[in-house]
């Protein structure tokens, strides 16, 4: 079932019927692992919500099969979650894609390849606009584009201050200057892109590009960031990997999250990692601390995620009103005539 997210109206936005401009169809395929299936939704619905002014959104859940997802994860999918198969017979307005865990060199060898092939074939003539996040975005290169990622020497991870370098009605209204996170292992280069016709939005000297756009028979927008997080997800991102280092699932130690701990929790951490580099075998990290690391973090980039998201929805309401004015046209031919009429009288 589709869940309703109540933009500042009463419950009864449930009961909008099809035919409104203002209520929108979403779907999101969550590509995430277990431990972040939950965290992703809630995320983008928080996002939703409030980039939602006056609009009510309706959002779909979805997720790939050939994901590899253990038993919980499985049970969590079961209730709420729909196969990326019954996408192919739905009607959307947007959608939106997160990313996945690598597991594979090429992206070409993932297990769900074929099957996100065949969402971004399906996204092109189905939707007016599809949003792709991290690796969904490199996916969505490679397949449409031929642009490969690039595999970074460490993991690019932070908060980076990104610029505004083209305007477009997605950052209308924002500063030229936001605070983005990032946490990816692969880049796409900027000069690839626009060589490819593609139109960045936002771009960072550290970071990369950020956000950018092509515009085919639906608006595919694309974020190597991440405007969804929440203000600690980075550092919960940060204790994973720490962890994963413990088991010997990583060869080094996690660098700190750029730009994002102050410097009292930076020291802290810093003495952590030399601790555990002594003593690597897990007693240290158990005292891991969350709480005071979360000291002096905030959710910087939040007015300008749910401006972005604000302006997306706005574009898919109209671009639906459109849809419905030439439903309406085709219906009533003469109706529309006799509205054409005045235009014809003045040469319009």
């Amino acid at each position: 079932m589709p869940v309703y997210l109540n933009a500042g109206a009463s419950s009864r936005d449930s009961s909008v019927v099809e035919s409104s401009d203002t209520c929108i169809n979403i779907g999101l395929i969550n590509n995430m692992p277990d431990g972040a299936l939950r965290a992703t939704e809630r995320q983008f619905v928080n996002l939703l919500g409030s980039a939602a002014k006056g609009i009510v959104v309706r959002l779909s859940l979805y997720f790939l099969p050939e994901v590899s997802r253990t038993e919980a994860g499985l049970s969590h999918l079961n209730h709420g979650y729909s196969s990326v198969n019954d996408l192919w017979n739905s009607s959307l307005d947007g959608l939106i894609v997160t990313g996945a865990e690598p597991r594979a060199p090429e992206l070409t060898d993932e297990p769900y390849w074929r099957s996100l092939t065949r969402v971004l074939d399906w996204a092109e003539n189905n939707t007016s606009s599809t949003i792709w996040s991290c690796l969904a975005a490199h996916a969505a290169l490679l397949h449409t584009g031929g642009i490969r990622r690039r595999r970074l020497v460490d993991k690019r991870f932070g908060v980076f201050g990104c610029t505004r370098t083209s305007d477009h009605p997605l950052t209308a209204g924002g500063p030229a200057v936001v605070r983005m996170p990032h946490s990816r292992w692969n880049d796409i280069p900027e000069n690839e892109l626009a060589d490819c016709g593609y139109r960045v939005l936002m771009s960072s000297p550290e970071a990369g590009v950020d956000t950018f756009v092509r515009q085919g028979k639906s608006l595919f927008v694309f974020f190597q960031g991440h405007p969804e997080y929440e203000a600690n997800t980075l550092l919960l991102e940060y204790r994973r990997d720490i962890e994963r280092f413990l088991r010997r699932e990583r060869d080094t130690y996690p660098l700190l999250p750029s730009g994002y701990f102050n410097p009292a929790s930076a020291e802290i951490l810093t003495a952590l990692r030399e601790r555990t580099l002594c003593d690597p075998q897990g007693e240290l990290f158990a005292d891991f601390p969350v709480g005071l690391a979360e000291t002096g973090i905030s959710n910087t980039w939040h007015p300008m995620a749910a401006r972005v998201y604000g302006n997306w929805l706005t574009f898919l309401c109209s671009q639906k009103a459109r849809r419905l004015k030439d439903r309406q046209r085709w219906k009533h031919p003469h109706t529309a005539e006799i509205e054409e009429l005045p235009d014809r009288r003045m040469g319009l």
